[in-house]
């Protein structure tokens, strides 16, 4: 028997769990070329390894395909330079925290601050300028909110950025208004689908908003970047850029920060022209290699519950007629998707609210009856709150439920939180329904949607399977819940199909690139509430070892 040549790489005294159901489990794997060559067993494994060969001993630990993050803004990040308010769940400790952080950055010209939550204010209002001015005096205030769908501005700051009663439509975001006196109450909306524009952001940069700078964002990229390959995620799909913004990926590829692969989506807002198209399917040319790809579209139908700007087919908890609105009419959504799938655009469609998803799925259909069926993969992102008679379309039509588990944790989410509030408990039985898609045939891709959930899959993981708190509770909707296994193939398998990357990654495989992570603890074994915590140990991409723990 001939014996294969030596791999540059050989792994062994595993417990490999493939993802790929023609080999299930393996003990050990070859790589060369930064591509797997072989899997078996660890008696083997001798016969790949020679003495230019690096070997990796596992000591019996799981190796999982490297984690596909499939929502991730990495470029959005969360800002060390700012106020962090995520946590501070009432007012007085969102005032505490950024008299500590004024204390601290005396010299700032600006006080900015990200992860406000909209149940600190309590009693399910909106927060206002005059909320936010004991803390900051008149220093001009720009506050993120913890989804990033809306900015909180201070007196101070709606008199710098020129906003008022006469001046409420802006390059970034609507302000809201008092319905009784018509004037701005110091909350812009829609800051997710006009301030992270190209020209929304080109507008705070020119108001001098410090957040928007080109430094601020690429350490903002930089920093997500470094986190993501150190919680195993090797390809991460960053949702929503400009053309502006490719310019730093590149910049962090130069550098040496780009340890994982990524995926760029560009942002196409409402106005985009053909030739807006035509730039984006060349920027696509230019960027399609294994470790930086562009392509994707983005769009919005609806925005967020909690503010109670998705779209709902009745109206939210306590009103009698507002429901929300989808950004688009809904025939014009439908032409619109039908135009972007002849040309051959993958779309995703962030959809909340169950009239938004509809409106989404009947866009697809449509776009599928024009054009013809086609393997478009199209995503729909967010999917949280979902009429079960729009379930089994997701199969039908191939569309990819692109959910975050994280987000329907009870105490992200759950009974006594602004979304479960809003909705109402008659309609709880809707929320993030992944055991009903998953059954259902749907194609589910798991993520983060960092930063405005944590990061680490484990997190996503062991919310997917228990629908509990990260500290324990009780579970909220625990019907649900999915099996480890499947909440992996979510952020494995299904991530890299729903990315037309089933083919390269997503699996160990031979011939698939060699991305893989080695764990703390086997999570397909442990008791699920031992699952947080659990550590990427070693983190390899394309064979090489990129984060040693």
């Amino acid at each position: 028997m001939t014996h294969p040549a030596p791999a540059d790489l050989v792994l062994r005294g595993a417990r490999i769990h493939t993802v790929d159901p023609e080999l299930p489990e393996a003990q050990a794997m070859a790589v060369t070329g930064g591509r797997i060559v072989w899997l078996g067993d660890d008696a083997a494994a001798a016969d790949w390894t020679g003495p230019r060969t690096q070997t990796l001993d596992a000591a019996g630990k799981l190796v999982l395909p490297g984690f596909i993050d499939a929502h991730n803004h990495v470029r959005l990040g969360s800002d060390d330079a700012s106020a962090q308010l995520a946590g501070a769940d009432t007012l007085a400790e969102v005032h505490e925290r950024i008299r500590a952080w004024r204390a601290a950055h005396p010299e700032a010209e600006w006080i900015e601050g990200e992860a406000f939550d909209y149940a600190a204010l309590g009693g399910g209002r909106l927060p206002t300028a005059a909320d936010l001015d004991p803390a900051t005096g008149d220093a001009p205030a720009f506050v993120l909110s913890y989804d990033v769908h809306t900015a909180w501005l201070n007196t101070a700051a709606l008199r710098r950025l020129g906003i008022s009663r006469d001046r409420t439509e802006l390059p970034y975001g609507t302000a809201h208004t008092d319905p009784e006196t018509g004037e701005p109450t110091g909350l812009v909306k829609d800051f997710a689908v006009k301030g992270l524009s190209r020209d929304g952001h080109r507008a705070l940069q020119e108001l001098g908003v410090p957040w928007a700078s080109a430094e601020r964002q690429y350490g903002r990229l930089a920093k997500s970047l470094d986190d993501a390959i150190g919680y195993g995620i090797t390809t991460v799909v960053e949702p929503q850029n400009s053309l502006d913004d490719l310019a730093l990926f590149e910049r962090a590829r130069r550098e040496g920060r780009l340890a994982s692969r990524l995926v760029a989506a560009l942002f196409h807002p409402r106005g985009t022209t053909d030739a807006d198209l035509d730039e984006f399917a060349a920027a696509a040319g230019r960027h399609a290699d294994d470790r930086l790809r562009v392509g994707p579209l983005k769009l919005y139908i609806d925005d967020v519950v909690e503010p109670r700007t998705a779209a709902l087919l009745e109206p939210y908890a306590g009103c009698r007629h507002h429901s929300g609105d989808t950004y688009y009419p809904p025939e014009e959504f439908a032409e619109l998707l039908a135009k972007l799938d002849a040309r051959g655009f993958q779309c995703f469609v962030h959809a909340t609210g169950d009239w938004g998803i509809r409106v989404a799925l009947d866009a697809f259909e449509h776009a599928r009856r024009v054009n013809g069926a086609r393997d478009a993969r199209h995503q729909i992102v967010h999917v949280e709150c979902l009429d079960p008679a729009d379930t089994a379309r997701f199969a039908e039509l191939g569309v990819v439920a692109c959910m975050q588990p994280r987000h329907c944790a009870p105490d992200v989410a759950g009974p006594g939180k602004d979304w479960a509030e809003n909705v109402g408990p008659e309609r709880w039985a809707k929320a993030w329904p992944m055991r009903s898609l998953h059954e259902a045939g749907a194609r589910l891709a798991f993520s983060s949607d960092w930063n405005v959930a944590e990061m680490d899959p484990m997190a996503g993981i062991y919310t997917a399977v228990t629908r509990r708190p990260l500290t324990g509770g009780e579970p909220w909707r625990a019907e649900e819940t999915v099996d480890v296994a499947t909440a992996v193939h979510g952020y494995t398998m299904g991530s890299a199909y729903a990315n037309f990357l089933e083919h390269e990654r997503g699996s160990l495989t031979v011939g698939k690139a060699a991305d893989f992570v080695i764990l703390s603890r086997d999570i397909l074994r442990v008791p699920a509430q031992d699952i947080p915590g659990t550590i990427a140990e070693t983190v390899v991409v394309g064979g090489e070892v990129v984060h040693p723990r």
